[in-house]
């Protein structure tokens, strides 16, 4: 009797290029340089809004004495944080993650805690430090992933899908495609399409442009 190896035979494993393929292990991922570029090109277009965003939250925010941080200096370090921590996910963990400020906790900081009598804007920084220190913690002890897991996935995706509509809502806004209708209460709502039903101005060009 005759016996047959009938075992797929094993595609060789493509060898690195270079010592910055080997050190990031970009081929072994089955990945390549153009595509890694690529996809840091995208995800830098996805998450640049923060920089200018995270400012006009906080920056204009104004603390218990009626200080405020200034735009331009939140925005200088808002964009450092995240161009340094951005650089650590990559040569230290070798992972292609970007990381910045999150929006959301931006706006309880400027319109909530901000106001609380009292607190001025370097006392505010300590909590944001402290709740820094606590989240560590809970991710250390694998609390904050057995917290994750307890969700159900069809709320994480809501949530995912919600801050999504409301960053593209104020684009939106922005760009002059929707417009608040002032009312006799001055609420934010009703809201209507362009001025008069027409879009105008190159805002919503370039609007459109980067969309």
């Amino acid at each position: 009797m005759s016996s047959e190896n009938t075992a797929a035979p094993q595609t060789p494993k493509a060898e690195a290029k270079g010592a910055l393929d080997r050190y990031f292990k970009i081929t072994e991922r089955g990945s390549t340089i153009a595509a890694e570029f690529r996809g840091g090109l995208a995800t830098f277009f996805a998450m640049s809004y923060i920089v200018v965003l995270n400012p006009l939250i906080i920056g204009l925010g104004k603390d218990a004495s009626g200080n405020a941080l200034g735009v331009p200096q939140v925005a200088a370090m808002t964009a450092l944080v995240a161009g340094v921590m951005t650089i650590l996910m990559g040569v230290v963990a070798k992972q292609p993650f970007a990381m910045a400020a999150g929006l959301g906790v931006n706006a309880l900081l400027a319109t909530t805690i901000a106001s609380t009598p009292g607190l001025t804007w370097p006392a505010i920084m300590g909590l944001v430090v402290w709740a820094g220190v606590l989240m560590t913690i809970l991710v250390l002890t694998g609390f904050r992933t057995a917290v994750f897991n307890a969700v159900p996935e069809s709320l994480k995706v809501a949530i995912v899908v919600g801050i999504g509509f409301f960053i593209a809502f104020i684009g939106l806004v922005n760009a002059g495609i929707i417009r608040r209708m002032p009312d006799a209460a001055g609420t934010t709502v009703p809201v209507s399409f362009g001025v008069s039903g027409h879009l105008l101005g190159w805002p919503t060009l370039v609007f459109l442009f980067g969309l």
